[in-house]
């Protein structure tokens, strides 16, 4: 049997257990689209905090590569998608005022309304990108 999904399933208790404590230290939700926004326009108010967040977040790849792990992101092969989809999410996250660890992990959990109809939106927009991309261009 496949044990894949013991990746996953490590991968959102680390992500649950993270915006948990995040939120009891120091009372700021755990949302990465504000922690960047904040840092990129100079809104931020805890500029320590949100770095050194970002610096685990990005940096912990590089270090399980460096140790020996494989760490594939089954990213696409083609760049100019990788670009388009990144813009696609800024943009979005701007718009919908958080992104999926603010809305849908940390939101969710506090049973904020605002978090589950975005959550839903998001998905549901992830499912026809996807499913059009797929049948349209054969990605």
């Amino acid at each position: 049997m496949p044990i894949d999904w013991i990746w996953g399933l490590a991968g959102g208790l680390l992500i649950g257990t993270a915006g948990a404590v995040l939120l009891l230290g120091t009372g700021r939700i755990m949302g990465a689209s504000g922690m960047v926004g904040g840092l990129v326009d100079g809104s931020g108010t805890d500029k320590a905090t949100t770095a050194a967040f970002l610096v685990g977040l990005i940096g912990t790849p590089a270090v399980m590569s460096l140790a020996g792990w494989q760490v594939s992101t089954q990213a696409t092969t083609f760049p100019w998608l990788l670009v388009l989809g990144g813009l696609c999410v800024g943009i979005g996250t701007r718009f919908a005022n958080g992104c999926t660890s603010g809305h849908g992990v940390c939101g969710m959990s506090r049973l904020s309304m605002r978090g589950f109809v975005a959550t839903a939106a998001y998905m549901g927009a992830g499912v026809l990108t996807v499913t059009a991309l797929r049948l349209g261009l054969g990605l």
